[in-house]
């Protein structure tokens, strides 16, 4: 099967959306781009769809550079029959390619090599042949060479042995069964490692990450079993963590014994009576060759793999909470106090405009030690009543509580509208320590950088998140331990994906926001500001040819995407591509009505029939109604359709939450086991998987994504532990 044939049938698609598709990749066009302005030729693929088109032909390509590679081994070693050529060219993995290569793959030098240039390959042969009547000790005496250290028969039949064991181990086909047997049937055992004379229970260790885990965080897997095939990818990760914290010992237990029964029916060719004397050895062989040589080799494979998977799935979870964050709606049109809170240092005040402008910064102390609460609130109403501030925006990392019981006290006695939301401030201290962070605010200290951005985050996250290593955002699960060119890629894909739908101002946008759109380098994104530092601004989008590194290609992948508002080409606003502006003057000119902004509705009211519209017009039906759609509604915002931010002007604490009380939250965080969700109170209660609705659902984002405003019901609070029970599910 060809490699456009695979991804098709792997993906449900044509084989020439696959075709189409991958001759638009190889032409150097970027994934949106093709999305979006290349439907007609791919038949509407989406953006998921392409990347994962992206990924398999990757994988394949991959393949069959391995697959050649191989046959050109052994080809050159003289061994490459026609059957081998064959099944090497119908592997679907590299694990398949891998076992039929192992016995031709240079090794280090063996037991089994070691024998052979000892010359016991025909004791070998002679042991597998199983002739009746067969005596192996006497056979052996044949080569006994003490020149060659064979010094006795004994010495002779253990290196025939050897011989035999890695030829097991080398047989494809035995390794297939019993990695599939072995994941079937075998079960993964933890213990808890043995501490060190002298080490305390609750030693702690240092995670990549840098955050402090206890020995008891692995308590539950101190003599802990499950099958293989039933471990969720979680379960996996944490796991693998514990063994690398040197807390936990992992070990795959296999059908041992049904593995052995396997081998030996397969080394004696199903013979019901083999000769007792050579199935003797050939039984100890299967032995070694399953305990030393096949066995290590099948549970780092299956680890490997299994870790794989749980990456794969932690990565597509992180993937989706990373969009929704990102796509969450802005708070637009209102001036937004940053709040980064703090108890020494003192809490980091930023005044943002509705543009993101920052107006005003300064620091407050009413946390302790300090407790300069009377202060702080007349340095707050100050700034309310200066700057007209109706939303203030408050970090959820330390102090936030106590910052919270201060803003709520003020709100109460500000005798103005003011709310206020808890925003996630994961990666503010990253991004305010960043040399891009500098560059944007010289005059600031990493303070007031890190309250700028909490404000800015608030009225518009996609714009201000960009500028943080998605990594570092905190939607994700365990994303320190996992593959990180892996994840850099998905999340990197997420967020040129968001970014490229909903489009940036070419006007306004920052270098961090240009870098992420179509077909423009980061190198390219400096030059935009550069030429607009130095031009003002721009009036069309042909002025990006201007553009130093700029050219047609470049300009094709990522005109679309950039808008102009009250430039010199109306239909710059929208993301109609410039290519289709003759279209779009044709279809005006054909109803009667001029290029103006005020034609376009109308346009839209008078095209009944898009699909002989489009004919008419020379372009595809699906290229017609995304152009409509424009028209309808120019530079529309799909972060409107998203859940708004919930505005709180009071605050609960723990001690409020009681079994039974019913509240409203927004989703903080996905994991595979449950939902984490914000419900007003310093600590974000769980939704587990089991309370988030009536039927059986696999994973939570079946249910909800981060951003969603649900309706939750207290189940229980452990203030001790600080943990809050929730559950979605009506009673």
């Amino acid at each position: 099967m060809q490699i456009n044939e695979k991804i098709a049938l792997d993906l449900g698609v044509k084989t020439w959306q696959v075709e189409a598709a991958v001759k638009l990749i190889d032409e150097g066009n970027t994934i949106p781009f093709i999305a979006r302005y290349r439907k007609e030729a791919t038949g509407t693929l989406t953006d998921e769809q392409l990347r994962d088109l992206g990924e398999s032909l990757a994988y394949l390509r991959s393949l069959e550079e391995r697959k050649a590679k191989v046959m050109e081994s052994i080809e050159e070693q003289g061994k490459l029959t026609d059957k081998l050529r064959k099944q090497i060219e119908e592997a679907q993995t590299l694990v398949e390619v891998e076992d039929l290569y192992l016995p031709y793959r240079p090794k280090r030098r063996t037991r089994a090599g070691i024998a052979k240039e000892r010359g016991l390959q025909g004791l070998a042969d002679y042991i597998l042949a199983q002739k009746k009547g067969s005596h192996v000790l006497q056979e052996a005496e044949k080569y006994v060479d003490p020149d060659k250290e064979v010094p006795d028969g004994k010495a002779a039949v253990a290196g025939a042995l050897d011989i035999v064991a890695e030829q097991i181990s080398d047989e494809a086909r035995f390794r297939a069964f019993i990695r599939e047997k072995t994941f079937k049937s075998g079960t993964l055992v933890t213990a808890e490692k043995a501490r060190k004379k002298g080490e305390d229970e609750a030693k702690e260790s240092k995670t990549p990450a840098g955050k402090k885990e206890r020995r008891d965080v692995y308590e539950m897997y101190f003599a802990y079993e499950e099958a293989l095939r039933k471990i969720p990818g979680h379960r996996v990760l944490a796991v693998n963590r514990g063994e690398k914290e040197n807390f936990l010992t992992v070990k795959i237990q296999a059908p041992e014994e049904e593995i052995l029964t396997y081998l030996e029916k397969q080394v004696t060719h199903g013979e019901k009576n083999p000769d007792p004397d050579t199935f003797t050895y050939i039984k100890a062989a299967v032995k070694d060759s399953y305990d030393r040589l096949i066995a290590p080799a099948i549970e780092r494979e299956l680890r490997n793999q299994m870790t794989e998977e749980a990456e794969d799935g932690a990565i597509r979870v992180f993937a989706s909470n990373l969009e929704q964050l990102l796509m969450q709606q802005p708070i637009a049109g209102k001036v937004v106090l940053g709040w980064d809170p703090a108890f020494r240092t003192g809490c980091k005040l930023a005044v943002a405009d509705p543009t993101g402008r920052i107006l005003d910064t300064t620091v407050i102390f009413p946390t302790a030690p300090q407790n300069k609460v009377r202060e702080a609130k007349r340095v707050l109403k100050d700034l309310v009543n200066k700057y007209n501030v109706s939303v203030i925006s408050v970090g959820n990392g330390t102090a936030s509580r106590e910052s919270e019981q201060v803003i709520t006290e003020f709100i109460k006695e500000a005798g103005r509208p003011v709310q206020y939301v808890i925003v996630n401030e994961a990666g503010a201290s990253v991004y305010s320590a960043s040399k891009l962070a500098t560059e944007e605010f010289p005059a600031f200290d990493v303070g007031q950088r890190s309250a700028a951005s909490i404000a800015r985050r608030l009225q518009d996250p996609l714009a201000e998140l960009v500028k943080i290593d998605p990594k570092a955002i905190g939607v994700g699960q365990y994303q320190h331990d996992m593959n990180q060119k892996k994840l850099d890629g998905a999340l990197t894909g997420v967020v040129e994906k968001c970014v490229n739908r909903v489009g940036v101002d070419l006007n306004t946008a920052s270098f961090s926001l240009l870098s992420y759109i179509s077909g423009i380098s980061k190198t390219v994104a400096k030059n935009i500001v550069s030429y607009r530092e130095e031009n003002g601004a721009f009036r069309n989008r042909r002025e990006l040819l201007k553009v130093a590194g700029l050219g047609p290609k470049a300009f094709q992948q990522c005109a679309g995407f950039l808008r102009i508002r009250g430039g010199d080409q109306p239909l710059d606003e929208t993301s109609v591509h410039p290519e289709s502006y003759g279209a779009v003057k044709d279809l005006l000119a054909g109803l009667g009505l001029s290029m103006d902004r005020d034609s376009f509705k109308a346009a839209v009211k008078m095209t009944v029939d898009p699909a002989r519209k489009a004919k008419e017009l020379g372009i595809g039906e699906p290229t017609l109604r995304d152009i409509l759609s424009e028209l309808e509604k120019p530079a529309r915002d799909p972060r409107e359709e998203m859940p708004a931010p919930v505005l709180r002007s009071d605050v609960l604490s723990m001690e409020d939450l009681k079994p039974g009380l019913k509240l409203k939250g927004t989703v903080r965080n996905i994991v595979d086991f449950g939902a984490f969700v914000d419900i007003g109170v310093h600590q974000d209660g769980l939704v587990h998987i089991s309370k988030m609705s009536r039927k059986f659902i696999k994973h939570p984002l079946e249910v909800v994504r981060v951003g969603d405003v649900v309706d939750v019901t207290v189940l229980g609070v452990d203030a001790g532990k600080k943990r809050i029970s929730l559950s979605m599910v009506e009673d």
